[in-house]
């Protein structure tokens, strides 16, 4: 396997600019903020750009795991399909997301665009000889594989413990914490996926999820507002609401 020199100078595009990924507006977010600018240099020479329209895949479950992705903007939904056809929905990823992390040589799972997405794809190969020479990146990455774990414990729970009510509600208040975290206002709060994924994401039927959307902004906890956005006038009751209060 070929090895990464980093005291080679960082190439500039034909354009005469250097590496693109330093105006990247989900750097901050990703696995590419431990990189310094030259560091990232030998990132983007790996990297391809992609756009994706909504329903278009990114993977195919089964198939090699022959790429990793960084998502740099729009929603990325991953599922399985279970044995009998149905799908269950294991997570959504927004900008700044990766994916594509395989433990053998194929994928586990499944990734489709929500909307229009773009992505950075790297190859596996390559990107895996880049984490040899730069130890900060590859620790980013453990970091993101162990956020996984935890957001996978925390869906076992909201399946298995929660109403359908408490179920939404955390979901909604799991979109807003996400935002804040990310220097955004907790509301209102960008929802691009469709009810069905919703519904497939939380163990509910679409006819459900519709319902208790009703349900809630009858009752004043949620407003719907134009453009996918869901509005929370008070998310104090809204987590009471979450914890079965």
């Amino acid at each position: 396997m070929a090895t990464i020199d980093l005291n080679r100078a960082p190439v500039a595009n034909p354009m005469g600019r250097l590496n693109p990924c330093a105006a990247c507006t989900v750097r901050d977010m990703s696995i590419c903020q431990v990189l310094d600018d030259g560091e990232l240099q030998h990132l983007a020479e790996i990297a391809t750009n992609m756009t994706l329209d909504a329903r278009q895949p990114v993977i195919d479950e089964g198939e090699e795991a022959a790429f990793l992705f960084n998502v740099t903007s729009g929603t990325v939904k991953l599922y399985k399909l279970l044995p009998d056809g149905r799908r269950q929905i294991t997570g959504f990823l927004y900008g700044g997301d990766f994916l594509g992390i395989a433990m053998n040589e194929n994928y586990a799972y499944s990734a489709e665009a929500v909307n229009k997405v773009t992505l950075c794809r790297f190859p596996r190969p390559k990107f895996e000889n880049l984490l040899t020479a730069l130890p900060n990146l590859e620790k980013r990455l453990l970091g993101a594989a162990s956020n996984e774990l935890v957001q996978a414990q925390d869906q076992m729970v909201l399946l298995g413990r929660k109403t359908a009510k408490e179920k939404i509600v955390s979901f909604l208040l799991s979109l807003s914490s996400r935002q804040e975290t990310r220097g955004g206002e907790p509301s209102p709060v960008n929802l691009p996926m469709s009810r069905a994924d919703i519904a497939d994401y939380l163990g509910l039927t679409t006819e459900t999820v519709s319902r208790t959307f009703s349900s809630l902004k009858r009752q004043k906890n949620i407003r719907l507002l134009d453009g996918g956005m869901v509005d929370l006038p008070n998310i104090d009751a809204l987590k009471n609401l979450a914890d079965g209060y």
